[in-house]
């Protein structure tokens, strides 16, 4: 008996691509799913790990002087000294040392702000070379171990936040916040966890934020203070400056104020530059606020304030034997102001 042909109708025949063009759709769905949520949710990208660890602090720093200082911060028994335009970071046990006897902990950078550490890894921000430097250190030695390229657009600052043991470092051109993390706490490796963005900062030069819990506030590098969730860069609530302070450094909460470094106005004066202090952000806005760097003597461009072994302490430049100030603040009043280094 011979077997019936099944008839095949014209419309369902299978064409030989079919399956081939279907999987390379599904795949090429799954490349732009991915990309997408690279910028939304962690990814985990970690930088190439460097070949030979490249030991680092085995020089004397050769300068007299500093060149537009931008922090100087203890990181466990360790200080930092960033001298920002010798493109270089300074590092030594002792706060008391001439500055020909700190150590350089490198001069790998161009223009480089901060550096923020965990007890474990340090990171630096490499500011015209779009980098962020990782260094570790092992047996009193310290060694440049990793480095992560393309961070955003000029990165300028960098903190260490204890309360979820991540790095926060800014774009400051870009309005993003890019997260480092140690998946491994028992290994040095740093992954870049996620970036955050904020549209409304992007194309605006932001100098540095300040973290507040769950919380983020972004000084004005346009006309205006941003709180934000520090989750998402949600926006909360922001508070309208005035042209003459549009270029702020950094914002800082030291008792009952807000103190708040200015740089320039709106279009870029360094003639604009002070420090003021205020306890509302909103009386910006009404030009409320206490100007206090008549008590730094003034004049010159203040940067970054840091804390640490119960000091304040403060980077200024364009004033020649003004180069970091130590200051204390007791019940709000400024007290035992004193010149460290030129």
């Amino acid at each position: 008996m011979k077997k019936k042909r099944k008839h095949r109708f014209p419309g369902r025949q299978k064409h030989p691509l079919k399956g081939v063009i279907c999987i390379c759709m599904i795949a090429a769905a799954a490349v732009l799913l991915f990309l997408w949520q690279g910028r939304q949710t962690p990814f985990l990208r970690a930088s190439n790990p460097m070949e030979a660890p490249e030991k680092c602090a085995v020089r004397l720093n050769v300068q007299t002087a500093l060149s537009v200082p931008t922090q100087i911060t203890r990181i466990g028994e360790d200080y930092f000294l960033v001298d920002c335009y010798h493109d270089q970071i300074l590092t030594s046990p002792s706060l008391d040392r001439p500055l020909t006897e700190w150590l350089v902990l490198t001069d790998q950078i161009n223009r480089g702000h901060t550096i923020a550490g965990d007890g474990m890894v340090y990171l630096a921000d490499d500011t015209e070379n779009n980098r962020i430097l990782i260094f570790e250190k092992k047996e009193d030695s310290f060694y440049l171990t990793q480095t992560f390229e393309e961070i955003g657009i000029r990165p300028h600052y960098v903190v260490y936040d204890e309360d979820d043991r991540r790095f926060y470092a800014l774009s400051s051109m870009t309005g993003e916040l890019y997260v480092f993390s140690r998946p491994d706490k028992a290994s040095s490796a740093v992954v870049l966890e996620k970036i955050l963005t904020l549209p409304e900062l992007d194309g605006i030069y932001v100098r540095s934020f300040t973290l507040d819990g769950d919380d983020i506030y972004f000084v004005s590098g346009n006309r205006s203070i941003i709180r934000a969730r520090k989750k998402d860069l949600q926006i909360i609530e922001s508070w309208p400056v005035p042209d003459e302070i549009a270029g702020m450094i950094q914002l800082t909460r030291i008792q009952n104020y807000y103190y708040i470094t200015v740089s320039t106005d709106l279009y870029g004066s360094q003639d604009y530059a002070t420090i003021l202090r205020v306890k509302n952000l909103a009386d910006l806005a009404a030009r409320d606020w206490e100007d206090i760097y008549a008590s730094f003597i003034g004049g010159g461009t203040p940067y970054y304030i840091s804390s640490f072994d119960d000091h304040y302490y403060l980077t200024e430049h364009r004033i020649p034997g003004h180069g970091v100030w130590e200051f204390d603040v007791e019940e709000d009043r400024l007290d035992n102001i004193r010149t460290l280094f030129p």
